[in-house]
């Protein structure tokens, strides 16, 4: 797989790219891209672990946090998730709406991969009022919650760095058979606008990622929502956070059989790769759009304020494997500081004209 990644670098007109591009190949080429590709990448048998898929109780516990906010704001009864993966989520959320509320519930995913594609039709039943989509525009204008768990962490971006006061980027390219970097002087103006607008300030031998991508993806969202929500859980950094010197060499990583690899030219195509949200940027962006910014939480705080612990059963169960005991571990896991949720944010944006 590695040779067709080489090839494309060297028939490129300068034999490198960016990572930007290197990023989309590796994961969303329709062939050797791997989210596009037909293996488990979620969970024990992949490369990584999600908060849906540790257990159902969170996607029912954000749809018992819907089912409030639809009777408190008089909103639609709708969803739209962006990057369903196996379908799990969906699945709780739809189940608990189903057994708190008599309001028919509309459920859309819109999903790239075919493999997620094919999961999700395994794991739930498809209907008028539940859809794949191809397009956000098949639902505008859209009423409702818009909501995406890991989404933005998985888009491709660029990597530049402050070398000596000069700004450089880092590009991709061959070097004795491997891939390697390569550093050029920056010149792309769309990454000195976005820096401009973010007020990010790069500090001698700081790295850092760039999401020029991120800004078309909260347009149109902000153009498909005409009245409601949007609910985004992802990891990422303010402008001060990324200010921290333990995070001068960035954040772009690689996740391989649920081991954390730095260098993400290995592998490629058989991997995932990630980097941390800018959330100061996302949330200008969405304001600049008309998604007016409402909160932002850390996840466990998120699911307390939600009401996750009136699942918490405290009778005592001997029995590791029961149902009790699964639920009352995955709602620890969620709710500890130590725990998966001390890695995640929770933004929540309305439109500025929705119902009250």
């Amino acid at each position: 797989m590695i040779n067709f990644f080489k090839e494309w670098i060297l028939k490129s007109p300068l034999q490198r790219i960016t990572y930007e591009e290197y990023i989309k190949l590796a994961l969303y080429h329709p062939q050797y891209g791997y989210y596009m590709q037909d293996k488990c990448k979620i969970g024990r048998d992949g490369d990584f672990i999600t908060s849906s898929n540790m257990s159902d109780i969170y996607g029912r516990s954000i749809a018992k946090w819907f089912y409030n906010q639809v009777n408190a704001n008089k909103l639609k009864a709708s969803i739209c998730e962006i990057g369903a993966g196996t379908g799990r989520f969906a699945k709780a959320f739809i189940d608990e709406w189903n057994k708190i509320s008599t309001e028919p519930l509309h459920y859309f995913i819109l999903e790239e991969s075919p493999h997620h594609r094919k999961l999700q039709q395994d794991e739930i039943i498809f209907s008028k009022r539940v859809k794949q989509i191809d397009s956000l525009m098949e639902i505008s204008p859209f009423e409702g919650l818009i909501f995406s768990n890991e989404l933005f962490d998985a888009f491709p971006v660029h990597v530049i760095e402050n070398q000596n006061g000069q700004l450089m980027e880092i590009m991709v390219t061959v070097k004795n058979d491997q891939l390697t970097e390569i550093v050029v002087p920056l010149g792309n103006e769309q990454i000195l606008t976005f820096l401009k607008e973010s007020g990010l300030k790069i500090k001698d031998g700081q790295r850092i990622e760039i999401p020029l991508q991120m800004e078309d993806m909260v347009c149109s969202i902000a153009n498909v929502l005409a009245n409601g929500m949007v609910l985004t859980v992802d990891y990422g950094y303010t402008n001060e956070e990324w200010q921290k010197p333990w995070r001068s060499e960035g954040s772009l990583r690689g996740y391989y059989r649920h081991q954390q690899m730095n260098n993400i030219l290995l592998y490629p195509g058989e991997m995932d790769i990630t980097s941390h949200v800018h959330f100061d940027a996302f949330i200008r962006q969405g304001s600049k759009y008309g998604l007016q910014f409402t909160k932002k939480w850390r996840q466990d705080e998120f699911l307390l304020t939600s009401g996750i612990l009136e699942d918490l059963q405290d009778h005592y169960d001997p029995n590791p494997f029961s149902e009790v005991s699964r639920r009352n571990r995955a709602i620890r896991s969620l709710i500890m500081p130590s725990g998966i949720s001390s890695s995640f944010h929770v933004i929540l944006q309305e439109k500025e004209n929705r119902k009250k």
